[in-house]
């Protein structure tokens, strides 16, 4: 029995797993198992959740929909969407963080924080803390990719695996939004606020 089908028995045993379960169980990479999940993926076999997967079934999908994306109007099926907090009262969630770079225009003027999953973890994090892999083979979501980590040698580890860039939160929205020819210096963005505005990094 191959490691893609041994997943698939899991999965019907479990119902769900994360990617650290099975890196554990098969003793391999978690970057080797997230290639399996990314073929069963394309098989339809699966369905991702953001850092752990599940059967591919009607009823998943079910309760997979609960909302749409605010910027490409996709449904947001993560368990840990991307969430912009708007002066500590209004939640936005976004499908993804290349959606939820692009809502950061909206808010520029406004103080506000953003929280993001670590991709391997799936931990909280500031997501102008964080550091971002920019345009990797590997798409979740909307393309160009980008995917978070809390640590830049985790982004490190997962861009040679995949490629794209490692990047900022202020270097990830730079190249995210140079259509609109934003451009923030990074050399101002605060490293230890909770909070900001775009404006003041400009």
């Amino acid at each position: 029995m191959s490691r893609k089908e041994k997943i698939l028995e899991i999965l019907r045993e479990k119902k769900e797993v994360t990617v650290k379960e099975l890196s554990n169980i098969f003793k391999v990479s978690e970057m080797t198992i997230y290639r399996d999940i990314k073929e069963l993926e394309k098989e339809g076999e699966i369905k991702r959740k953001h850092g752990s997967v599940l059967l591919n079934t009607k009823e998943n999908r079910e309760t997979l929909t609960v909302d749409t994306c605010p910027i490409c109007e996709k449904p947001i099926t993560r368990s840990h969407p991307y969430k912009i907090i708007v002066e500590n009262t209004k939640v936005i969630e976004a499908c993804c963080e290349h959606c939820g770079l692009l809502l950061h225009q909206k808010y520029a003027d406004k103080e506000v924080s953003a929280i993001t999953y670590d991709f391997i973890t799936e931990n909280p994090i500031s997501a102008l803390n964080a550091f971002f892999v920019v345009g990797s083979s590997a798409v979740p979501c909307c393309s160009p990719s980008v995917i978070p980590f809390a640590s830049r040698e985790d982004a490190e580890k997962f861009q040679k695996g995949f490629g794209g860039k490692v990047m900022t939160f202020v270097e990830a929205y730079n190249e995210i939004t140079n259509k609109m020819n934003i451009n923030i210096k990074s050399c101002c963005a605060p490293q230890q606020n909770v909070t900001f505005k775009l404006d003041d990094l400009k």
